[in-house]
């Protein structure tokens, strides 16, 4: 046996250099279109993407469903949003006489005390007399000035009405502020001194028994002192006295509270 050996290969033909050169160069250009492509198509594929964002934002001044800032509203036509929270209603009444900046009318004894005679239900008085001082303590007796002062009382108004041999005067307080005048009459001791018609009868003086009362609305502390002419005491079943004095007081407040719906209306009125 013997081996077979092997042809030696045939010699091959020598390469076409230029040809293969320019196959090489073909190859190159088609990469590159390719690559060139593929970015075009991202960068189209990105584009899409903004433009979504901006459209879901919109231009309803709304948030975007990715919790994001609100979109600025659009200028071209609409109305701008108004303030948040609604317009402050006008003062009430009670808040109108609970502050001097807000109650503002004019305070006289005419404006407090108004007319001639004061009528409550079928029992009539006639005013007497009227009074302003600048001084609270000098119009008043037994410590209730002092209170008063204390509490930053800036002038007090009196006014004294009588039916027969009745006389109930009633002094009113002003304060700045209401917390001003609900302290005073927390701490309210004595009463306010009588004022006695020019050439008419004393009463509550020189030791007589009389009845006081004192209360409070807004800024005002009102108080009154009755008393019968002659010298002599009210005594506590004299249902006349008590309810005389009650009359007055509630008049009083009455009017107090006419300032302040007064004033409310107004505003209201202007703000309506």
């Amino acid at each position: 046996m013997y081996k077979r050996q092997q042809q030696p290969p045939a010699a091959s033909t020598p390469p076409d250099w230029a040809a293969l050169a320019d196959a090489s160069a073909a190859r190159d250009r088609r990469k590159r279109r390719t690559l060139i492509g593929g970015a075009a198509v991202a960068a189209v594929a990105v584009a899409a993407t903004a433009a979504g964002v901006l459209l879901t934002s919109g231009d309803d001044g709304t948030k975007d469903n990715r919790g994001g800032q609100s979109a600025r509203p659009s200028t071209s036509g609409g109305t701008s949003p108004g303030p948040t929270g609604a317009p402050k209603p006008p003062p009430t009444a009670q808040e109108i006489v609970a502050d001097e900046k807000l109650d503002t009318a004019p305070l006289t004894v005419d404006t407090l005390f108004p007319g001639r005679r004061m009528t409550a239900g079928d029992r009539a008085y006639t005013k007497s007399t009227v009074a302003r001082a600048d001084a609270c303590s000098a119009v008043t007796q037994g410590g209730l000035g002092d209170v008063l002062e204390r509490n930053g009382c800036d002038q007090v108004f009196r006014a004294t009405y009588t039916r027969g041999k009745i006389s109930v005067t009633v002094g009113v307080a002003v304060f700045g502020l209401e917390r001003e005048a609900k302290k005073a009459i927390e701490q309210s001791k004595g009463n306010i001194a009588p004022l006695k018609a020019k050439g008419g009868p004393d009463f509550c003086k020189g030791g007589p028994v009389c009845r006081f009362t004192a209360n409070s609305y807004g800024r005002y502390a009102y108080f009154t002192t009755t008393g019968l002419t002659g010298g002599k005491p009210v005594k506590k079943g004299d249902e006349a006295a008590f309810k005389a004095g009650d009359d007055v007081a509630e008049t009083v407040f009455r009017g107090l509270v006419g300032r302040g719906e007064t004033k409310a209306s107004a505003a209201a009125g202007a703000t309506g």
